[in-house]
């Protein structure tokens, strides 16, 4: 089993930033690729970023493409969302996921663990 705790969410305005962070605990983190998701009032729950066990590969959605960083200590069990230059439409409850695989997925039925989110409210 693997706890993942999410925190870092608040209000920010346009333009501004914040860090996200997803605490783990239970098996070993760095068997672990890991993954952040989002959902937004009425919408399905959507792919963000991931990044592979070791942290040497990463993946992006296109509309946080060269605004989001995901990456990850694995000697704190951690990995981080560093969200820039955000937009209104990045409202949303923000989910870390673990996936017992040497690489990430956009897909979240590819991830075995979820924390219970972080709410990121965007005002314009």
């Amino acid at each position: 089993q693997v706890q993942l705790v999410e925190s870092g969410g608040g209000l920010v305005q346009a333009g501004g930033s914040l860090r996200l962070s997803c605490a783990a605990s239970g098996r070993t983190f760095s068997s672990y690729a890991m993954g952040w998701f989002r959902q937004a009032p009425g919408k399905e729950r959507e792919f963000v970023a991931t990044i592979s066990r070791s942290g040497g590969l990463t993946r992006y959605a296109d509309p946080v493409k060269g605004r989001f960083t995901i990456s990850r200590d694995n000697a704190k069990s951690t990995v981080y969302l560093q969200m820039n230059s955000q937009k209104p439409d990045d409202t949303a409850l923000y989910y870390c996921a673990a996936r017992g695989s040497s690489m990430g997925s956009v897909y979240e039925y590819e991830y075995e663990y979820w924390g219970q989110g972080t709410q990121v409210t965007v005002s314009s």
